[in-house]
């Protein structure tokens, strides 16, 4: 029995007796590290570089959408949106890539009001080919004989993602009136 009990205490100390094989440790010439270092400070500027690209692309986009819904151009008014948005509004329905650009042109021909957007871009976050908006939009609505002018804000988030043809489109959005 007196074996049997040193047996066991002298076992865990005995290196060649452990069944795992102690780890391997390497050892890499300073040179090779300073190589990596480059490596990886270059790849976070690229990135770094690739970031900023994009959230310029989006604001240029962001714009562009506005210009031409503020000149009623309904031809352009739909080219912020992907095919497969989905867009939330609160207290309105769901809508598609279609239903959206049907309210938007609808909206472009109404003949008793005029609407117009400004924007207020808080904050762009890009990673990869997706990226998120936070904004505020703000609508402008004026009767077109002279009569009264509504504005209310309506802060949001926009999903884009990078499209095939290397633009920037709106994929998801959810959006909202903001209380006075």
């Amino acid at each position: 029995m007196k074996r049997l009990v040193l047996a066991a205490a002298i076992l865990p100390l005995c290196t060649p007796c452990r069944a795992e094989p102690a780890p391997v440790i390497h050892y890499a010439p300073t040179e090779n590290l300073e190589h990596v270092d480059v490596a990886l400070i270059d790849r976070a500027d690229a990135a770094a570089q690739d970031t900023t690209v994009a959230q310029q692309q989006i604001r240029e986009a962001l714009e562009s959408w506005r210009g031409a819904f503020n000149a009623g151009d309904a031809s352009r008014v739909c080219d912020l949106f992907a095919d497969d948005l989905i867009s939330n509004y609160q207290g309105q329905p769901e809508r598609n890539y279609e239903s959206l650009c049907a309210l938007l042109r609808r909206s472009l021909q109404d003949t008793e009001r005029s609407f117009s957007y400004t924007s207020d871009i808080e904050e762009i976050l890009v990673s990869g080919d997706l990226a998120v908006v936070r904004l505020i939009w703000t609508l402008q609505v004026t009767r077109r004989d002279g009569g009264d002018k509504h504005s209310g804000e309506e802060p949001g988030m926009d999903v884009f993602r990078l499209q095939p043809d290397g633009h920037w489109r709106i994929i998801r959005y959810l959006a909202y009136p903001a209380m006075p």
